[in-house]
């Protein structure tokens, strides 16, 4: 999980990402639709080129924050391409409140440098793992706006108001699938190259490995629960937020007992 050290730069660049996060986030419906595209645009290239100096600029890191704040920046590209094809999603306020937490939380604890005995495919094996919990948290959103969809229809909600709800659904689902696609490719690549990875640490069953498999095999229950039972619904968004709460334990929770709770950064 890359990204930049907390100098001087990189933390001038988080408070202004941050800061442009927080103006559309407080702001909400006072902000005309074009002003608080270009803030949130904004933020999100300020947000990217703090991840870049991380990765290109300094001596790569990783740690619970940088992971989370990696995982909001792919949510909010992918909201950024979804508002293109669908101007009725609505989500900038909450998103941009996530991205400036995350922001924050990573210039507040910027993790532990890269290992110098590790191997230089290693990045690639963490890309991957970023690219799971950033595909799945797309599919927690969308889950969450399936659910609010589903409310404003009981309520007898004006129907053209947002993204029609079975558009939704498919949509949480691709994210899924590409999530556990993503996924399945970190734990094999861990499995067989744990060893080249990791310089000499190869596979090891601790609580980061177990809860990721615990996510995997919840994952793979609601896929398979959706194509031969037809799953959907409460039920399906119930197991779907299972798997997303086991896989932040995975590594995330993990790292945060280890950098926050018990002191150890290395």
């Amino acid at each position: 999980m890359i990204l930049a050290s907390a100098t001087e730069l990189t933390a001038l660049l988080s408070a202004v990402a941050a800061l442009a996060y927080a103006v559309p986030a407080v702001a909400g419906n006072r902000l005309s639709p074009a002003s608080a595209h270009f803030a949130l645009l904004a933020a999100w290239s300020l947000h990217a080129l703090v991840l870049a100096w991380g990765l290109l600029g300094e001596t790569p890191r990783f740690g619970f924050a940088p992971a989370i704040s990696i995982t909001a920046w792919l949510v909010l590209t992918v909201y950024a391409v979804e508002s293109q094809r669908f101007p009725q999603l609505r989500a900038r306020w909450a998103l941009s409140g996530l991205g400036a937490a995350a922001v924050l939380m990573a210039m507040a604890f910027p993790g532990t440098l890269l290992h110098p005995a590790a191997s230089p495919w290693l990045p690639l094996h963490w890309a991957l793992g970023l690219a799971s919990y950033g595909l799945f948290a797309a599919a927690v959103v969308h889950a969450w706006l399936m659910t609010r969809a589903e409310k404003q229809i009981r309520l007898a909600a004006d129907p053209h108001a947002g993204i029609p709800l079975l558009t939704l659904e498919r949509l949480t689902f691709r994210f899924v699938l590409a999530g556990f696609i993503s996924l399945t490719a970190t734990l094999l690549a861990g499995w067989f190259f744990g060893e080249r990875l990791y310089g000499g640490i190869g596979w090891k069953w601790d609580h980061k490995t177990v809860f990721s498999l615990l996510s995997w095999l919840t994952f793979a229950t609601l896929l398979l629960g959706r194509q031969r039972f037809g799953w959907r619904g409460r039920k399906a968004v119930r197991v779907l937020y299972a798997g997303a709460a086991l896989l932040l334990l995975g590594y995330v929770g993990s790292r945060f007992v280890l950098e926050v709770i018990l002191g150890r950064v290395s």
